[in-house]
């Protein structure tokens, strides 16, 4: 910066006609070697936009003459990895589900990639320590709708639940007995203190003989005479305190006003048979498995 037009040293630089208060500015040049390395970036950034992916389309980036791609990499790592476990998944495929556990080194893996495919697929829903969450079940408890053997395990994986992609999917319906006013509402909170005395301490114990009536008449096709369920038809045992949605009061009359739906996809066509396999033992080994 010059201080003032009149004080202007001989061999200072041409100002840049900017001026503040009588203060100018120098127009120095820049540095050489920093020019070049300008010019050098721009050259190299026009040579990697042709050379690699790089401008974005309207369905996909420039693929850029190298035709590389961070996606064919990772799909040839995973490739390779499926090629060196191709043996073994192979005999996985093949095993009777009920002798894998006897074959400790064909089980280990198992286990293994079972936790990596849980951890993928499964753990938004059933939680990462598979312990579930309020609508999704508990996998560590030894409670199961349609089983916890190894076979129905693998079947429930492979079929899903009311899901609408697979015609073998498990399949169970509640009527909505409010909203579909089945029953009054009256009747509702007396059977919901009933369900409540199966396991615990209801709300109100005067109307527990009232809702054992309308419970028999109504619900007691599927969860039996004495409440302890029936896992072939998905109808859950309402005596053991293990709860879905919640066992206070107003989460069993909201379940019984409206019903339960919830849906678990067909992995069929998302996984591999190993892959399904693998899950399924992961599954039934984590202590509820029967």
């Amino acid at each position: 910066m010059s201080n003032a037009p009149n004080n202007k040293q001989k061999g200072d630089p041409e100002t840049t006609g900017h001026s503040w208060d009588g203060i100018e500015e120098f127009n120095n040049p820049l540095p050489r070697w920093w020019l070049w390395t300008f010019y050098a970036c721009i050259v190299w950034a026009i040579g990697y936009t042709i050379a690699y992916p790089a401008w974005p389309g309207v369905k996909s980036a420039t693929a850029g003459m190298l035709g590389w791609s961070t996606r064919a990499n990772v799909q040839k790592e995973i490739d390779a990895v499926a090629e060196a476990n191709a043996a073994i998944n192979a005999r996985l495929v093949s095993a009777e589900l009920t002798e894998v556990s006897g074959d400790p080194e064909l089980n280990s893996y198992a286990v293994s990639a079972g936790s990596a495919v849980f951890k993928t697929w499964c753990a938004q829903c059933h939680g990462s320590g598979a312990a579930g969450a309020k609508g999704y079940p508990n996998l560590l408890d030894d409670d199961w709708l349609w089983g916890g053997d190894i076979e129905e395990i693998h079947y429930t994986i492979s079929h899903g639940i009311r899901n609408e992609d697979d015609e073998d999917a498990r399949y169970s319906a509640m009527p909505a007995f409010g909203r579909d006013e089945l029953l009054e509402p009256e009747q509702i909170d007396q059977v919901a203190n009933f369900v409540m005395s199966l396991s615990g301490t209801p709300m109100d114990a005067s109307q527990v003989d009232a809702g054992a009536v309308v419970f028999e008449e109504n619900c007691a096709a599927c969860h039996m005479e004495d409440g302890t369920g029936d896992r072939m038809q998905g109808a859950p045992n309402l005596t053991d305190a293990i709860w879905l949605y919640g066992g206070d009061f107003d989460t069993i009359k909201e379940t019984v006003t409206n019903s339960r739906f919830g849906v678990m996809p067909a992995w069929t066509e998302r996984l591999s048979e190993d892959q399904i396999r693998a899950a399924a033992l992961y599954v039934h080994q984590l202590g509820g498995g029967e």
